[in-house]
């Protein structure tokens, strides 16, 4: 037991530090080397967000809207016991704004986008399509590495605002209108507790979850080696890095800024 815990944790650390590399030259890149090619790498950039989040708006309208309705329906069955509806901002902002936003964000992108980002460098490699572009002199931490991670970044920053604005105000309406509290005074509660680091804290998470999960995808999909049976074995080990990665950071994150 002792012998393969050892085994998981070097191997972990051993990733961790390949994909901080990851995020490292993507920044390189960016900065360095982004003019060079810049309307290709622009429009893979482009592609990324697309997918990863403007196709990504319905799902987590339904998912936002319906975290929504059961936190706001629970906080006005139970605060009003305790004398405490008007504090119902400062829950809405401790559970959504501060946390649950950004990670649910994350999440959705992990299990549509940090899968398909794994799997397609990974069959990219299978396929020598990575090798040709190395023969031809592109560098392909410039142009599929670089693109994607940015793509994730930028998407789960915009995913993790619209999440928190359908959540709060779409779960008023549907669980709480007319119901024991008024909208101006909900709207007041919010805004006395919602401060200028809340919001910074969890669009700073949602940047970096972005570049955790682009990071860890890609570098998991550059990983396959020869035998396509890797392609699901490195976008597995994808998943489950990147969802264990989200988590710490998010804890280190909450822990540096609210303790």
């Amino acid at each position: 037991m002792f012998t393969y815990l050892g085994r998981w944790i070097i191997e972990f650390l051993r990733d961790t530090y390949y994909v901080f590399r990851v995020i490292v030259r993507t920044f390189s890149s960016l900065v360095f080397s982004f003019p060079v090619g810049r309307r290709a790498k622009l429009d893979v950039i482009y592609k990324q967000i697309y997918f990863t989040g403007i196709e990504a708006f319905p799902i987590i309208f339904w998912l936002a809207l319906m975290f929504g309705i059961i936190i706001v329906t629970e906080a006005l069955s139970i605060l009003p016991k305790l004398g405490g509806e008007l504090i119902i901002g400062q829950v809405l902002v401790w559970i959504v704004i501060r946390e649950l936003g950004p990670i649910f964000a994350a999440i959705v992108v992990i299990a549509r986008s940090g899968t398909a980002i794994a799997s397609e460098l990974g069959s990219m490699k299978i396929n020598n399509e990575i090798a040709a572009l190395e023969i031809m002199g592109i560098d392909p931490d410039d142009y599929l590495v670089m693109p994607r991670v940015i793509g994730a970044a930028i998407s789960i920053l915009v995913l993790t605002f619209y999440f928190e604005a359908v959540t709060i105000l779409g779960g008023y309406l549907l669980a709480g209108f007319g119901e024991r509290i008024a909208f101006g005074e909900y709207t007041s509660s919010l805004l006395e507790a919602m401060g200028l680091l809340e919001v910074g804290v969890s669009l700073i998470k949602g940047m970096i979850f972005g570049l955790i999960i682009g990071g860890v995808c890609s570098y998991h999909g550059l990983k396959v080696g020869r035998s396509i049976t890797e392609i699901p074995q490195e976008t597995t080990k994808a998943v489950i890095s990147s969802l264990f990665l989200v988590f710490v950071s998010s804890a280190l994150i909450t822990w540096f800024f609210f303790r």
